[in-house]
């Protein structure tokens, strides 16, 4: 297992669309734990394997608090989405930059494990806008194509996150939504 080296905006691969995979030998297998070992190690919640520079529909997600995660999609497809959320999101391959998005608030995905054997996902809130950001990557999208606004820098981000609990504690205290 190892770190490897994240493709950043600009990168032409990252533009591409991903093939499937026919089988997952022993380089699937190794590339499904870099990809893992690469995200834990740059604090993120989803990697999809062109950002890796390998263009094979695999993506791999943890939002830690889900009792499902770890989770491998091999040859996902969006069954359905519905519901809207818009809120800031960031990507590895677009490191120190987020950007407010508007997304699906539920996902349904089919995919198949590392096993080769199909399973259904389904996921509201962050892991929806997992499933829809990391999918988005296999062909070849990014979601700087998705933001409404300008793109912030963390601080920028951290500011607006505080603003907006600020204000909606001030609406709770005052009874208003």
């Amino acid at each position: 297992m190892a770190i490897r080296k994240i493709r950043e905006i600009g990168d032409p691969i990252l533009t591409k669309v991903c093939k499937p995979v026919k089988e997952v030998t022993p380089r699937i297998t190794e590339l499904i734990d870099d990809m893992f070992d690469t995200m834990y190690d740059a604090n993120g919640v989803g990697h999809a394997a062109p950002q890796v520079g390998i263009l094979k529909r695999i993506v791999v997600i943890d939002c830690g608090d889900e009792e499902e995660q770890p989770i491998v999609l091999i040859n996902p497809e969006m069954l359905e989405t519905r519901g809207e959320q818009c809120g800031l999101e960031g990507c590895l391959s677009v490191p120190g930059k987020s950007g407010e998005v508007r997304r699906p608030a539920y996902a349904k995905v089919k995919a198949y494990n590392e096993d080769m054997e199909e399973f259904i996902i389904e996921g509201e809130d962050l892991l929806a806008r997992a499933l829809c950001h990391e999918l988005d990557h296999l062909d070849g999208h990014m979601y700087t194509e998705l933001v409404e606004g300008p793109l912030m820098t963390s601080e920028e981000a951290a500011e607006l996150m505080e603003k907006r609990e600020m204000e909606k504690a001030a609406q709770e205290e005052t009874g208003e939504e």
